[in-house]
């Protein structure tokens, strides 16, 4: 069966929706602050050009998705559903960021957790690239159960990251 990548998740805090093209000047507000990419790979994300390549990519995957808090109904962040492998029964996760005023651990394991229930209906195993410096993501792998898969540095179908970690979250 094929996933659905780009459902309506409601939970206490978020909803989660299809990303939309006039959804640009809400989210370049939150990915402007620099501070949200310092430990990121892709440091310079928070830049408007580097941020608008980021922004098409995620309208043309198919998969990219809005974040909202649930209370105000403002953007906070984005994530997506990318790179399902059929044959390996994987579909990648990321592409994550929210605001900092939402930072703390709660709206992220949020995000995940409807991520993964509503995904994890269609495939066996979620993996998550996560640069191999990003402490303070690779701990929230490990606060949502993550797993690091040693020595794998691709995404399914065989894309290498060298700069960047594996982990993973198989269906319960």
């Amino acid at each position: 069966m094929t996933p659905d990548r780009q459902p309506v998740l409601e939970g206490e805090l978020v909803t989660i929706r299809p990303l939309r093209a006039e959804d640009w000047d809400a989210l370049f507000a939150v990915a402007s602050d620099p501070l949200i990419w310092e430990l990121h790979p892709a440091q310079d994300r928070w830049r408007e050009p580097v941020f608008r390549n980021f922004f098409a990519e995620a309208l043309a995957c198919g998969g990219g998705l809005a974040i909202l808090d649930r209370a105000s109904g403002a953007v906070i962040g984005s994530s997506r559903y990318d790179f399902w492998v059929p044959q390996e029964d994987e579909i990648e996760i990321g592409w994550t960021f929210i605001a900092r005023v939402y930072w703390g651990g709660t709206y992220n394991r949020e995000v995940k957790q409807l991520m993964l229930d509503h995904i994890h209906r269609f495939v066996r195993r979620v993996v998550f690239l996560v640069g191999r410096d990003n402490l303070r993501s690779r701990g929230a792998m490990a606060k949502i159960g993550g797993t690091l898969i040693e020595g794998r540095t691709h995404r399914g179908g065989g894309q290498v990251f060298p700069d960047h970690v594996v982990y993973e979250i198989c269906r319960p």
